[in-house]
């Protein structure tokens, strides 16, 4: 009995190896977030190679949004900036022809330089974009995203 159940579970480990994927950091919810940012960055750029930068990039984002797009290290290198982490460190001030987009809504109120918010609330993403910006740069997005423009006066 005791060599069938050694038997048994050398033969279980060896078809376990296959599910060591599961093992590995990944993350569904950036996996999502990076298709989203994509289509958008796609959309409102018109460009189908994005060159992205996320400042204080995380390795798991880094893995995730490079099978996506291309990770670029700088703002000058960048086509769509993506905040998403702490802004203190963002080095791209005075830089012009960058798309700049954030996670959070009050910083998408209170920053013009930002086009738009992608960010979560009660677990559903949600993108916010405004619209006398997206006029200001010149930007004409498919219908499919009028659910999303906001009208927001800023003065």
């Amino acid at each position: 009995m005791k060599i069938l159940l050694s038997i048994s579970l050398f033969i279980l480990s060896l078809y376990g190896q296959n599910y060591t994927y599961l093992i590995d950091e990944y993350d569904k919810v950036i996996d999502l977030e990076a298709k989203i940012i994509t289509k958008i960055a796609k959309d409102i750029t018109k460009n189908e190679k994005i060159n992205l930068y996320i400042p204080d990039i995380r390795q798991i984002d880094e893995k995730v949004y490079s099978t996506k797009l291309n990770i670029v290290n700088s703002c000058k290198k960048a086509d769509f900036i993506f905040v998403k982490y702490d802004e203190k460190n963002l080095k791209c001030k005075n830089i012009n022809n960058k798309y700049f987009f954030t996670n959070n809504y009050k910083k998408l109120l209170n920053n013009k330089k930002y086009l738009g918010a992608f960010f979560w609330s009660k677990s559903r993403p949600n993108i916010v974009l405004i619209k006398g910006r997206l006029v200001k740069n010149n930007i004409n997005l498919k219908k499919e995203y009028n659910k999303f423009v906001e009208d927001y006066n800023e003065y």
